[in-house]
Order: C-alpha cells, then structure tokens, then sequence
C-alpha cells in the first residue's frame, strides 16, 4: 500500500500558532517536535504555566484519567489533543475517549490523522465553563 501523502502540515492541522505554549507528554515522534520548534520556542513537557495546546498520547484507558488534570493546564481557549492509535483493534476507542473527555469537563470538537498510525482528538473547555 503506498505511503499517504498528507497536504496540510499537521502542526497546522492541530491550529499551534507561532508563539503557542506547547506541553508534550508521552509524545516521542521526534519529527512532529521539530516541527514545533520550528513554530514556538514555548514546547514543554511540564504545565508550570497555562498553556495553549496540550498534546497527549494515550496508549491505555487507564492514560485518559489524566484528562481532567489537563484540562487544569489549558488557558481558558486552550485545547487538549489526545492521541491514539487507528483502527479496530486500538486500545481506546473514539467513544471510550469522547466519554473521558466529557467526565473532565471538556468536550471534543475536532479530529485529525497526526500520522499512520495515530489519530487526534482536540478537547477544548466549553464555552459556558470558560472563565
């Protein structure tokens, strides 16, 4: 099967402006780092200050309990992005983490492929609960 091609940049697809705070945990692609350092000097792997974009890998349902401490990190506009791997067989389901996202008080709003084998899904903090 031919490799994908992907026409819009994914830092561009997960909307991180130049500038953004960027909080990295469980993310190990190396290439989609340097593309954030490429847009902001703020990328960091500790919430010692709100954040615009917090980037999260979940590979277990266990992982999507720390939903509702992220959503602590965001500035009031902020988003978290979770990702997870494609396909039936993954270990969190698109629905599973719908339902997390909502018990942390967030709700998802968009979706994007981050690469082949991982999809993300963008929690943002509902309008009406914004600060």
């Amino acid at each position: 099967m031919p490799e994908k091609v992907y026409t819009t940049p994914r830092i561009d697809k997960l909307g991180i402006r130049p500038g953004a705070r960027v909080v990295l945990v469980g993310v190990t692609d190396k290439e989609f780092e340097r593309e954030l350092h490429e847009r902001t000097d703020a990328v960091v792997s500790d919430a010692t200050e709100a954040a615009d974009v917090v980037v999260y890998r979940a590979d277990s349902p266990a992982d999507l309990a720390r939903l509702r401490e992220m959503r602590g990190w965001i500035k009031p506009n902020g988003a978290v992005w979770v990702l997870r791997r494609k396909g039936k067989g993954a270990p969190v389901g698109e629905l599973e983490l719908m339902r997390a996202g909502q018990e942390a008080g967030m709700v998802d709003n968009k979706i994007a492929s981050f690469s082949d084998e991982l999809s993300a899904m963008r929690f943002v903090i509902r309008l009406r609960d914004r600060e």
